[in-house]
């Protein structure tokens, strides 16, 4: 009998994303003046992380390329959404500089994964 998606999975996702929602829904959210990118990455890697950990089933694992594309998609793709998002904030604007930081933090969250999946002895065991 196969499973669905695991709420003990998913459901840390979709709090990440609306707690991101949240504070883009904020027309001034007081972030210090040269710390957004920095905020975007940090907050992407840690979505691509959980995006992960749900779509690879648990962390730590050896990931393969089509997990970490759909993990990337899925990350990214919220980064966009919330970029739109904030076209309809007031004070608020789209920029595709905030698009590339948040790729940028996916990223590094899939390599940290992808890293963690090779070095672990847990993910050693499963070959």
């Amino acid at each position: 009998m196969s499973r669905g998606p695991s709420l003990r999975l998913w459901a840390p996702v979709v709090i990440y994303m609306a707690a991101i929602f949240f504070v883009s829904a904020d027309p001034d959210p007081g972030i210090p003046a040269g710390t957004d990118k920095t905020l975007h990455w940090l907050a992407y890697f840690g979505l691509a992380v959980l995006v992960l950990r749900a779509v690879a089933g648990r962390l730590p694992v050896q990931l393969d390329l089509r997990t970490v594309a759909i993990g990337m998609l899925i990350t990214v793709g919220y980064g966009v959404f919330d970029e739109v998002h904030q076209m309809f904030v007031p004070g608020r604007v789209a920029d595709l500089s905030d698009v590339l930081a948040d790729a940028a933090g996916a990223l590094s969250g899939a390599v940290a994964c992808w890293a963690w999946g090779i070095i672990s002895p847990a993910s050693r065991d499963e070959r």
